[in-house]
């Protein structure tokens, strides 16, 4: 558990209200982050047992960021445990295309957590990038975009696929702004200045474009394409249907984001970390800064030390390094970093 620290002194409406301002425009806050849904066949109770494995090993890779989590031999040995480690589980009845009935079930996330950071696998922090997606899709009706207005249920697919992964994600809303500056035509051949433009307008920095061909023979053929910090990496897919093919490039983001934000715990630094932050000029802007950094998973306490007019130093213990952290730190477009030389345990920023 955390150790006790100035934010639990804080007056909880304050936190909360500032919280929410503080929330970066880049990342969102991972809901349902410790929860998976598992389909069953039957209301038994070894279902039931099956199923508690299943769902623990979804969390454990979407906490961990990879499905290589699976293979450290301290996870393989807490699965066949995992029975004794939900907090609360459900039965879900569902209409096609949902399963006809499925298992609902949450788990400890402070167990969750300890369990990937003790087995020595990477964790990837709640707080993640969005990304945007805009996919076409072609069939004997011809193509349309995946969105919520004409294709409801093939973008709760896409919610869900990439919440499964804890990949938080929005669909284009597809107003006039939107066909005025792209078409199928456009994301059909995956053009890349197109779909950037675009996508301009939802300042999103993580921008995902995909097509797929659905045939009668379960052989549809797709391609994705993922644009992100002047890069693009392209994939190649053939897969048995919709779900499938979402889940291919779901597996493109997840392992790229992961592999920037998911960090290895390290022997903390005898004496913590020290973040400075200037521009404070407010206790609500103190208030969501503090509450904030202790939800982040690599944080195991965070002490404030210094209060000198806009200027706060707050000492943290921390799971990782002072660079590594700062990766996750950044991530809160508020922040805004300040070089620090020579002292690899000072993290400086500046709040907006």
């Amino acid at each position: 558990m955390k150790k006790a620290s100035v934010v639990s002194l804080l007056t909880g409406l304050w936190a909360w209200l500032a919280l929410t301002s503080a929330q970066s425009a880049l990342a969102e806050v991972v809901a349902d982050l410790y929860a998976a849904s598992v389909p069953v066949s039957e209301q038994s109770s070894k279902a039931l047992e099956s199923a508690s494995k299943e769902a623990m090993a979804d969390v454990l890779v979407k906490v961990s960021g990879s499905k290589r989590v699976l293979q450290y031999p301290g996870i393989a040995a807490a699965l066949k445990d995992a029975r004794s480690h939900v907090q609360q589980y459900s039965y879900v009845r569902g209409t096609p295309p949902a399963p006809a009935l499925s298992l609902r079930f949450e788990f400890d996330g402070r167990y969750i957590t300890d369990l990937v950071t003790e087995s020595g696998a990477p964790l990837w922090s709640a707080n993640r990038p969005a990304v945007l997606a805009w996919i076409v899709v072609e069939d004997e009706q011809g193509r349309h975009f995946i969105n919520e207005e004409t294709a409801p249920e093939e973008a709760q697919l896409v919610v869900e696929e990439f919440l499964r992964r804890g990949v938080p994600v929005q669909i284009p809303i597809f107003d006039l702004a939107d066909t005025a500056t792209v078409s199928t035509a456009d994301v059909w051949s995956l053009d890349a200045d197109s779909i950037q433009r675009a996508s301009a307008r939802y300042n999103a920095q993580e921008v995902v474009a995909g097509r797929l061909a659905v045939t009668t023979d379960g052989k549809s053929v797709g391609d994705w394409s993922y644009f992100r910090d002047d890069e693009r990496i392209n994939r190649s897919v053939t897969v048995p249907d919709l779900k499938a093919f979402l889940d291919s490039g779901v597996n493109i983001v997840a392992a790229d984001m992961a592999s920037r934000y998911a960090v290895a715990p390290t022997t903390s630094t005898d004496g913590g970390l020290r973040l400075t932050i200037t521009g404070i000029s407010n206790y609500s802007d103190y208030a969501a800064i503090a509450n904030w950094l202790e939800r982040l998973e690599l944080v195991e306490y965070a002490n404030l030390e210094v209060v000198q007019g806009e200027r706060v130093e707050f000492r943290l213990l921390a799971k990782t390094d002072a660079a590594r952290l700062a990766s996750i730190i950044e991530l809160n477009d508020r922040l805004t970093a300040i070089p620090t030389l020579g002292d690899d345990t000072q993290l400086n920023y500046q709040w907006r």
